[in-house]
């Protein structure tokens, strides 16, 4: 009963969340500078049909209410709406690009792991962890992922998955450090350390079970790392997914897009954080 309890305050959250995400994009969008103004009013080459269309079109976007209203049965209807600079439903949009981002996503996170479980293996088995050791990760954690990727580009090597790995790579080292410095320090470990056990064997028998929990929290903090590097390096090295669909979603006032990827955006982050358990430890970190 506990469980089916807390279930329920989880689905509830997530709920609460989406609608927050809905009101807060609608407004936010509604309110920008200028989103009532269109350019192709002032072209030539567009009729008087066309131009009372897009009238039509600013007079409805008055209300705020009923912009979230019309949103609200986009998605009802299954199709998420109509996207306002291509004239599709958003649901066309997103499908094909939903699978380049997600490739992109996996990549990036399975090397970002594979190079931080490495670097805080190296860095764990000493006896003091040095500002040497911990200096890279700090210095790529200072750099903007734009200059990141855009350094990338000038020097003619790397790519989008590169750029994504080394920020999760530098966000989860100072965690994967932290955790298996304290694993390492447990009694059972320095006797078995002591008494020339191998190394391999501890860390599959002893340390991984130990650490588990933590590294499932972790791991929901490492996709909001890659969330959040999305948006530049798709629009920086021209990969075709969300997050530059959302890039131009948000320069052409394309309300429907945008809402819908924000959605997905949460929402992968709000069952990341259900499937994790997230503790607060990690957030306050």
């Amino acid at each position: 009963m506990k469980q089916l309890h807390h279930l329920i305050g989880s689905l509830a959250r997530a709920l609460l969340l989406v609608l927050l995400v809905m009101i807060g994009s609608t407004l936010l969008v509604r309110l920008a500078p200028g989103y009532l103004s269109d350019a192709r009013e002032m072209d030539a080459h567009y009729g008087n049909t066309v131009r009372a269309e897009l009238s039509q079109e600013g007079a409805r976007s008055h209300s705020v209410p009923e912009m979230l209203v019309r949103e609200a049965g986009g998605w009802l209807r299954g199709d998420a709406g109509v996207s306002r600079q291509f004239g599709v439903p958003v649901r066309k949009l997103i499908g094909p690009r939903l699978a380049v981002t997600g490739g992109l996503l996996l990549r990036s996170l399975l090397l970002g792991w594979a190079l931080a479980l490495c670097a805080a293996l190296m860095t764990s088995l000493r006896r003091q962890s040095g500002i040497v050791w911990q200096a890279p990760a700090t210095l790529l954690l200072a750099v903007p992922t734009a200059a990141m990727a855009t350094l990338c580009l000038l020097a003619g090597g790397g790519g989008p998955v590169l750029v994504m790995s080394l920020l999760v790579a530098a966000r989860d080292f100072k965690f994967l450090c932290r955790i298996l410095r304290q694993a390492w320090l447990e009694p059972h470990l320095l006797q078995a350390r002591a008494q020339g056990i191998r190394m391999g064997r501890l860390l599959a028998a002893h340390v991984a079970p130990a650490i588990a929990g933590q590294l499932g929290a972790l791991a929901g903090l490492s996709l909001v790392t890659a969330l959040s590097a999305l948006v530049p390096v798709e629009v920086l090295f021209d990969v075709p997914g969300l997050g530059q669909l959302a890039w131009n979603a948000a320069m052409n006032r394309d309300l429907p897009v945008l809402l819908a990827i924000t959605l997905l955006m949460a929402l992968a982050v709000t069952s990341s954080s259900m499937l994790s358990g997230q503790p607060g430890e990690w957030e306050s970190a």
